[in-house]
């Protein structure tokens, strides 16, 4: 069966050659996978190669590389990967120059080839790169989701199935705020299959554990050397693209532009959102203490300070 939903990947690096593998096999969508970078071959090598999979796999999956941004032609669903990935000791303030610049003319092309469709986006630093997608595009906030939380949330929830020596199935738990050192994982909404992990980790061992995952990319970045983490990354945004395609209405956690949620406006931030058919469908508001708030505040704050650096704005 052929699907004639189409899906767009800008940037045919590890992450996206990665997610056109996962979205090729769940048969979610044709993909166009875009290279702008290196040569053409590299698009079309990657695309020839995950289609030549397919009998093996088992899949009817069009896969397409070009060069060509005018490929992307009525998208229903554009991913942004493209931007200079973090380097060892960069920080991710240090990307915005480079990566604004790509995000913005990106925005735009997007905005004239694919005018309906949904941006995802997870170039560097993510959460000023989604407030760059949607001020560029002109896009409806809801059609606009930067992609972090997914992330965040899988690693916090892996380090403790370590710690517990239990299934990650078991494991649930929300990571709101910055990508980055702010982020703010919520420990009182954190249970394994229904018990607080307060009941079955030591604070000091979860303070650990929160940290470890705020440091979660530096930690990769560090193991390579160079380049930075893909195959969760690409799995986080298949993850969204599910929920968008088959209306799932999912509670995950997005980069969404806020109008006085959570105290804050005009910022495109991680909170819990319902992802469905058309994107960001609410975003919902969860209780928190005064001192969770307070952490969120902070990492607004962060995100704030970077979006000011922006050059367009």
């Amino acid at each position: 069966m052929v699907n004639r939903r189409k899906i767009s990947i800008i940037g045919a690096g590890h992450t996206g050659g990665t997610l056109a593998f996962i979205l090729a096999q769940k048969e979610l969508g044709d993909i166009v996978l875009i290279e702008r970078q290196q040569s053409e071959g590299m698009a079309k090598r990657k695309a020839l190669d995950i289609l030549e999979s397919g009998p093996i796999w088992g899949f009817d999956t069009s896969v397409h590389g070009s060069v060509n941004i005018e490929a992307i032609k009525d998208s229903d669903i554009v991913v942004m990967t493209a931007g200079i990935p973090r380097k060892s000791g960069m920080t991710r303030e240090e990307l915005v120059q480079t990566n604004e610049q790509i995000v913005r003319e990106t925005a735009l092309q997007i905005a004239t080839y694919a005018p309906h469709s949904i941006i995802i986006v997870l170039t560097n630093p993510v959460d000023v790169m989604t407030y760059t997608a949607f001020k560029a595009s002109g896009f409806p906030k809801e059609r606009i989701i930067g992609q972090s939380g997914i992330l965040d949330a899988a690693r916090y929830r892996t380090f403790i199935a370590q710690e517990l020596n239990v299934s990650v199935k078991d494991v649930n738990g929300f990571v709101l705020g910055g990508h980055g050192d702010t982020m703010l994982p919520l420990i009182n909404n954190t249970h394994i299959n229904g018990i607080p992990v307060k009941h079955l980790i030591s604070e000091e061992k979860i303070d650990q554990i929160v940290e470890r995952t705020r440091k979660g990319g530096a930690e990769i970045v560090a193991l390579l050397g160079q380049g930075s983490a893909y195959y969760a990354p690409a799995t986080a945004i298949y993850e969204t693209i599910d929920a968008i395609f088959n209306d799932r209405k999912r509670l995950l956690p997005s980069i969404a532009y806020l109008e006085g949620e959570y105290g804050c406006s005009d910022i495109c931030f991680g909170v819990p959102t319902i992802i469905g058919y058309q994107g960001i469908e609410k975003i919902i508001e969860v209780d928190m203490n005064n001192d969770e708030y307070q952490q969120l505040q902070h990492s607004a704050q962060a995100v704030s300070e970077v979006k000011n650096s922006l050059k367009f704005k």
